[in-house]
């Protein structure tokens, strides 16, 4: 259940550039009506967060919106975008337009000179890239060139395929809103912010900084893949990374952690899934093998619908050796069923980690991230601290990918639907037992320092 980040790449990708791609209209009509069927064929529930009217609306909107002869890469990712993001399922999407924004960059492209993010249906500011030191970070941003902040925000939405907007916001502080302010509106040379300081307002111009120099070389991902064990007295603290890279890796540093902690005696294991993509539950459920007290599940059911576009899909990128494979390809096209799904076994007892566990979340705890925090709550195994994740863990889910023929732009599909280990389908997030918010306009970790200084004065 990979969430895909492409905006980790861009650090990699600097050095290449791209050039402008062109597409012909009849082509981008062909691929629009393409993205429909798909979606309409394989998704597997499509009027899930959205109804068939809406689908349809958008649909017809777009194609109005396809007036010149040709159009860039750009314009033609923006226009599809609106049509998967209508669906309101997080994983459901098609990526940020990465090689347009890297092409535009490198050739000297300049951006909007402010992170922002979101707190309490207000927006502040939280890192400032410009030369303007009257900007202070926790400034409220009212608006920006005459525009509430409300309204940019509210024309980002349309390019963020989310379920709400709890989570669409939280993915404009992921890919971050100078990214988002150049893909809606494009190339601006200064900027007009209304700010609110210490209950005054003031108008603030400033210039747009160069995109490569003064954004990108500072700025740090939100997300990052480092896995972490380190100790706080008698408190472990260990950071896994995103459930997905290499299995055995994975499991060999987790192996080498429990046997770290038994040795130290620890008291209290702290595990933090914040800022976390996510990605297999074949990794998160071998960590949490090491302190189930009974066989497990990462869900409680996982159904997938099959199709004809997913048949194909499977046929060119998995072994159709494998009992999972064949059951897509077995099942006719439309077809719902329930793979298998087999009970996880714990760690030997002489293992195993019997001590208080405690899990960090945020509203970036992203896809399996928010679906294992479930499973430890769900199982009573740990206490969940931090804020409510921005995703769902009973969600639409479970994606494959389909390449547009004409454009090659590439749309992530769910094709399956999981519900969390407690059986509920309530449309929230992951709720924490203790709850501590994590405010990003500031470099202080609000919830594991407040988690420290609970478990202190037990």
């Amino acid at each position: 259940m990979k969430f895909q980040i492409v905006i980790a790449s861009l650090t990699l990708c600097l050095t290449n550039a791209f050039g402008q791609t062109y597409f012909s209209k009849d082509k981008v009509f062909d691929d629009l009506k393409k993205l429909k069927t798909v979606l309409e064929e394989s998704h597997y529930d499509l009027f899930a967060y959205t109804t068939k009217n809406n689908f349809d609306a958008t649909y017809n909107s777009i194609k109005n919106q396809i007036q010149q002869d040709s159009l860039t890469l750009l314009q033609t990712t923006n226009l599809f975008q609106q049509l998967s993001s209508i669906v309101n399922n997080g994983h459901t999407y098609i990526d940020y337009p990465i090689k347009p924004y890297i092409n535009y960059i490198q050739s000297g492209g300049t951006l909007f000179p402010l992170e922002i993010t979101f707190e309490n249906g207000k927006s502040y500011v939280r890192k400032n890239w410009s030369e303007n030191l009257d900007i202070t970070v926790g400034s409220e941003v009212i608006s920006i060139n005459g525009k509430f902040i409300d309204e940019i925000v509210s024309d980002f939405y349309p390019y963020i395929s989310a379920e709400r907007p709890y989570f669409k916001n939280a993915k404009v502080e992921l890919y971050s809103f100078p990214r988002y302010f150049w893909q809606v509106f494009g190339k601006q040379d200064s900027f007009s912010i209304r700010l609110k300081t210490e209950n005054k307002i003031k108008t603030i111009d400033v210039r747009a900084v160069n995109a490569i120099d003064d954004f990108e070389n500072k700025r740090t991902e939100i997300f990052h893949s480092d896995r972490e064990l380190k100790y706080f007295n008698n408190t472990a603290y260990l950071n896994p990374g995103p459930f997905s890279g290499n299995e055995q890796e994975f499991k060999t540093f987790i192996d080498s952690v429990f046997v770290d902690i038994k040795h130290k005696k620890s008291k209290n294991l702290i595990i933090d899934l914040r800022n976390n993509t996510g990605g297999n539950d074949y990794f998160s459920d071998y960590m949490v093998s090491y302190f189930a007290d009974k066989p497990f599940r990462w869900c409680s059911d996982f159904k997938i619908k099959t199709s004809r576009v997913l048949k194909e899909h499977t046929r060119r990128n998995n072994d159709t050796a494998k009992v999972y494979f064949q059951q897509i390809l077995q099942h006719k096209d439309g077809e719902i069923y329930s793979p298998k799904l087999h009970l996880y076994q714990p760690q030997d007892i002489s293992k195993q980690y019997k001590e208080a566990i405690y899990v960090l979340v945020n509203r970036q705890s992203i896809s399996q991230a928010s679906v294992t925090a479930a499973q430890i709550q769900d199982y009573g195994w740990g206490k969940i601290v931090g804020e409510e994740t921005g995703e769902y863990p009973s969600l639409y889910a479970s994606i494959f990918q389909y390449s547009l023929p004409n454009t090659g732009i590439i749309v992530n599909i769910s094709k399956g639907h999981i519900i969390r280990v407690n059986g509920s389908k309530k449309e929230e997030g992951v709720t924490p037992d203790i709850c501590i918010k994590d405010h990003l306009i500031d470099e202080e970790d609000e919830i594991l320092d407040g988690l420290l200084e609970i478990i202190n004065k037990q």
